[in-house]
């Protein structure tokens, strides 16, 4: 059962964001991308107080994903894509990412926190960072 309203439209359009920006840490890696995705929608807090939809999260700006404003958001969602999407929308979360408003791709390590946010770990490239219940209690709901 979805935790956040979706049309399949979205259903391609969070496919696309997470092939874009994890397609090469694999399918785990693209479904920890749908988690942040998923909780920006679900969280109503902190940079995401007025995101409801899967497309304004997508495209939020300012903030957003790196995918979106550099220009390698092009790929059209594949079924595989589309499947996991769907997964993330219904729920299934995957650590450091369960509770993730945050993901970034460094150059080294990973630093303890990002824009004062906790380091909740890594999965091969990037890094996951998730706010406190007292900033976002509704990240930590599903």
């Amino acid at each position: 059962m979805a935790v956040i309203p979706y049309t399949e439209e979205d259903v391609k359009l969070l496919a696309r964001l997470m092939r874009a920006e994890a397609e090469g840490d694999g399918q785990l890696g693209m479904l920890m991308v749908g988690n942040v995705g998923v909780n920006r929608v679900l969280c109503d807090c902190l940079d995401f107080k007025n995101i409801r939809t899967i497309q304004q999260m997508v495209f939020q700006d300012p903030g957003g994903f790196e995918a979106t404003k550099k220009g390698y958001f092009y790929q059209r969602a594949r079924e595989s894509d589309m499947d996991l999407a769907r997964r993330a929308i219904n729920g299934e979360r995957h650590w450091p990412a369960t509770y993730g408003l945050w993901f970034f791709r460094p150059t080294g390590d990973c630093p303890n926190t990002w824009y004062n946010q906790e380091n909740s770990g890594r999965f091969k490239s990037h890094c996951f960072y998730q706010p406190s219940g007292d900033d976002c209690p509704k990240v930590y709901s599903i």
